[in-house]
C-alpha cells in the first residue's frame, strides 16, 4: 500500500470503514431491541387488564409468544420493579415501579389542557356555556376554565370564583364524591339560601347527594341564581376518583326540562372522553364515587329531570 493510500484510509470516518455486513448487523440489533421493548410494553398492558395476576402460560397465550420469551421479559421487568411474582401461585402482577411511573405521569398532566378540546366541542354542540370545575379543598367549587357557547345571552365569568357547593350542579357532584363526614363538616359552615329553591337542610342535601350517586349527574334549576339552570357530570382520574366536573349551564329560559336530557348526554360524553385521557378505563369504581350514566339510564334520566322541575316549582 502506498503512503497516499494509507493516509486516505486513515482519513476515513469510522462509518465509512464498515462493510455492508457490519451495517446490516447493527440495523438487525436495533430492530431486535425495538421488538423487545414492544413485547415488554404489550406484556405490561396485558397484566394491567388481567384479573389481579396472570401466569406465564396465560401471558404466553394472550401475547402469542413462547413461554421462554415471556419468562425472560418478566425477569427483566421484575428486576426493574415493574412486575412482581406471587411466591405461592407463581403468577405475576404489576409492581410498585408502575405506581411510581403513574404518579410521575399524573403530575405532568394538565387537566385544563386535556379537557379544553372536549369542552370547546361541547359548547358548540350544547349552544350553552361550559365550565370545568374542581373542589377547592375547603368548602367551595371553583371553575378553572369556562367556554361560552354560541348563545344569545352571555353568562357571567365565574373562573376562579369560589361558589357554594350545595347550590350549584358542579358542587353537588363534587359533594356526592366526598365522605359523608366531610359533607356534614361543610354543611355546618352554613347552607346559605340564595333562592327559594336552594337546599338549606343537611338531611335534604344528603338525600339529594344519594340521588346524584345513583343517577350519575346533578341538576340545579335556579338554586344559586333563579335565572340560571345547569347540569353537571363527573370526571374521573385513573384511579376512578372524581377530580372535577363538566358543567353545562345557561339561562333558565333555555336550559329547561325539555333540553336537560340532551345536555346531560352531551356532558356525559365529554366527561367520559376527558376521563379516558386521564387514564380512567371505566371499569374501576370506588365507594362513594358518582357513576357515569349507562345508555339504559336515558329513559329514567328524562323522568327524573322532569320530576326535578316539578318539585322545584
Amino acid at each position: 500500500m502506498s503512503s497516499e493510500q494509507a493516509r486516505g484510509r486513515a482519513a476515513q470516518s469510522p462509518d465509512e470503514g464498515l462493510d455492508h455486513a457490519s451495517v446490516a448487523g447493527a440495523h438487525g440489533a436495533d430492530d431486535a431491541a425495538v421488538r423487545s421493548v414492544d413485547r415488554a410494553a404489550a406484556l405490561l398492558v396485558c397484566l394491567s387488564e388481567a384479573d389481579g395476576s396472570a401466569s406465564v402460560t396465560d401471558l404466553s397465550h394472550s401475547l402469542g409468544l413462547h413461554k421462554s420469551t415471556v419468562s425472560r421479559l418478566l425477569s427483566t421487568l421484575e428486576r426493574r420493579g415493574l412486575v412482581e411474582q406471587d411466591l405461592e401461585s407463581g403468577h405475576f402482577r404489576l409492581g410498585v415501579g408502575i405506581i411510581r411511573l403513574a404518579q410521575s405521569a399524573e403530575r405532568t398532566l394538565n387537566l385544563r389542557a386535556i379537557a379544553l378540546p372536549e369542552m370547546e366541542a361541547l359548547a358548540k354542540v350544547a349552544h350553552e356555556t361550559v365550565s370545568l370545575e374542581v373542589f377547592d379543598g375547603v368548602a367551595a367549587s371553583v371553575a378553572i376554565c369556562q367556554i361560552d357557547g354560541p348563545n344569545l345571552t352571555p353568562m357571567p365569568d365565574i373562573t376562579g370564583r369560589p361558589l357554594a357547593m350545595h347550590a350549584i350542579a358542579s358542587g353537588k357532584v363534587l359533594l356526592a364524591s366526598l365522605p359523608e363526614r366531610t359533607v356534614l363538616s361543610i354543611a355546618r359552615r352554613g347552607l346559605v339560601r340564595y333562592t327559594p329553591r336552594t337546599i338549606t337542610e343537611p338531611r335534604a342535601l344528603l338525600e339529594e347527594l344519594a340521588t346524584i350517586r345513583r343517577r350519575g349527574y346533578a341538576v340545579a334549576i335556579g338554586e344559586w341564581d333563579d335565572r340560571i339552570s345547569a347540569v353537571a357530570v363527573p370526571i374521573c382520574d385513573a384511579r376512578g376518583t372524581v377530580i372535577a366536573t363538566v358543567v353545562v349551564w345557561g339561562a333558565a329560559t333555555r336550559v329547561t326540562p325539555g333540553t336537560l336530557p340532551a345536555l346531560v348526554t352531551a356532558a356525559r360524553d365529554a366527561a367520559q372522553q376527558i376521563s379516558t385521557k386521564l387514564g380512567w378505563s371505566g371499569s374501576q369504581r370506588r365507594a362513594g364515587i358518582v357513576p357515569h350514566l349507562k345508555d339504559s339510564d336515558v329513559e329514567e334520566q328524562e323522568h327524573e329531570v322532569i320530576d326535578d322541575d316539578e318539585a322545584a316549582g
